[in-house]
């Protein structure tokens, strides 16, 4: 089968290789799933950089960790009703081939109304934004400040956010930042580029304050952000987009009763009930195949073009994921 794999780590636009590799065969309890669309993810490229909590063995790993596909083939014991259904898979490894091998247990069914860009993308940053939100006591009419909101989490919350009837301020860093999220059905968007940007968050939030706020970028936006939660407010950590340490205003986090948290999916996701997983998948599949979940695709490109893929992928501000055709 065609495959994009790598033989060593390092720049994912130098040591990716299109090349021919055998096709896998699935083993109980799993499923042959012959790939249609895979996303690269930020995830990917730090595996591919060795950079990872996930450490492939070399060489020939293919890379890739989630995609659509069609199941065309049952390992030992499972339901013979798959075969041929399409399905949205994520926490896979080597899905950038024409096939590669699933657990039969974490394949979502998908409505014909999803379209293949967006059911490619459906697990992997929309779940970990859901069960973020999920995680929150920001609910139904309360106020949710997130940070890097024109990243692929910040971007499906916008819609998770609606959907839930949350009010959310949306801040990024770039001027053109805020028309592209506003394009994306954003109601309140503030670069925090402008002056005078937190006074108009206060003025827009009220008095009360915010309940909850998620924090992407780390650093001394901290400083900015907790003024921004009312009493009892949390501050939940998601990332670092500078890598320096949270900077956060002891009178601020004294008088307010702040709570500061970290919030990692995979630990989530491991501790996290079957149940919970239902319903949060649920209510993903749900709004994508209403058309209500914004998920970009900035560019579709096959296996053999690799390498443009990988470029296309690190490229700074680029709108939307970069999608690989098996």
């Amino acid at each position: 089968m065609r495959a994009a794999y790598h033989d060593v780590f390092g720049d994912p636009a130098e040591v990716m290789l299109f090349g021919e590799m055998e096709t896998p065969k699935p083993g109980p309890g799993e499923v042959l799933i012959k790939t249609i669309l895979s996303p690269i993810h930020n995830h990917d490229l730090w595996t591919i950089r060795g950079q990872y909590g996930y450490v492939p063995e070399l060489p020939g790993e293919i890379g890739g960790s989630e995609a659509v596909g069609m199941v065309a083939a049952l390992g030992e014991g499972v339901d013979k009703a798959l075969l041929g259904q399409r399905v949205s898979v994520g926490g896979v490894h080597g899905s950038w081939a024409e096939f590669f091998v699933a657990k039969a247990a974490t394949l979502v069914q998908l409505p014909q109304s999803i379209q293949d860009e967006d059911a490619a993308q459906l697990i992997a940053m929309p779940f970990s934004a859901i069960a973020l939100l999920d995680s929150l006591k920001a609910g139904e009419g309360d106020w949710l400040v997130q940070t890097a909101a024109n990243g692929a989490v910040g971007k499906i919350m916008v819609s998770l956010a609606k959907a839930r009837g949350i009010n959310l301020l949306n801040l990024v860093r770039r001027a053109d930042a805020v028309e592209e999220m506003k394009a994306l059905g954003a109601e309140h968007v503030l670069s925090t580029a402008d002056e005078g940007w937190l006074d108009t968050a206060k003025a827009l939030i009220g008095p009360a304050g915010a309940v909850s706020a998620i924090d992407s970028v780390g650093a001394e936006l901290g400083m900015a952000l907790a003024p921004l939660l009312g009493k009892d407010g949390e501050y939940v950590v998601f990332g670092t987009a500078t890598g320096a340490p949270l900077q956060l205003p002891s009178g601020e986090m004294i008088t307010k009763h702040l709570a500061v948290r970290g919030f990692w999916a995979s630990r989530v996701f491991s501790e996290m009930s079957s149940e919970t997983q239902v319903r949060l998948l649920t209510e993903l599949v749900t709004l994508a195949a209403q058309g209500k979940l914004a998920l970009d695709v900035g560019g579709v490109f096959d296996l053999e073009q690799v390498t443009e893929a990988m470029h296309a992928a690190q490229t700074p501000a680029r709108s939307g994921k970069i999608m690989l055709r098996a």
